[in-house]
């Protein structure tokens, strides 16, 4: 069986199989089974989808980790603004790593999918000449972790 650590920090949040929990002081948890989670810096609020790419990646992040009614609606709303993002880009790149996210979606790796979101956050806010998004910010050793899936 795999187990997965984490250390987290008071006041950070954390989403696991939709429930946001934040931490009131600094924890050390232990996730013994499969679960649907992010947390701290991976985690979009809705008012911070406010860009195509942002969009796109709060899509994929609530196919991943809502609840099963948002879940069941978010996967078709993200490959409609993938579609959207695909026509509007002269970028091959961008457009290949678009098609790997909506796969790694379709094939419930949401974590992968959010990985390549956040590198076409990256390449939307250098092409627009954008501030960079926290979220799309290279993450840490301890941040990027895949969800465990104990055997």
């Amino acid at each position: 069986m795999s187990n997965l650590v984490l250390e987290l920090r008071q006041g950070e949040l954390m989403i696991i199989n939709g429930a946001p929990i934040r931490f009131r002081t600094r924890s050390r948890i232990e996730l013994t089974a499969h679960a649907r989670f992010l947390f701290g810096k991976q985690i979009m609020l809705p008012a911070e989808a406010d860009t195509p790419a942002r969009r796109i990646y709060f899509a994929l992040q609530t196919a991943y980790i809502g609840t099963e009614e948002e879940r069941a609606r978010a996967l078709p709303a993200a490959r409609a603004l993938i579609d959207d993002f695909r026509d509007a880009t002269s970028s091959a790149m961008a457009r290949d790593i678009l098609d790997r996210a909506l796969a790694a979606a379709e094939a419930d790796d949401g974590y992968q999918a959010l990985k390549l979101a956040r590198r076409i956050m990256r390449h939307e806010a250098a092409v627009l000449g954008l501030a960079p998004s926290p979220i799309a910010a290279p993450l840490t050793a301890s941040e990027e972790i895949h969800p465990p899936c104990p055997a």
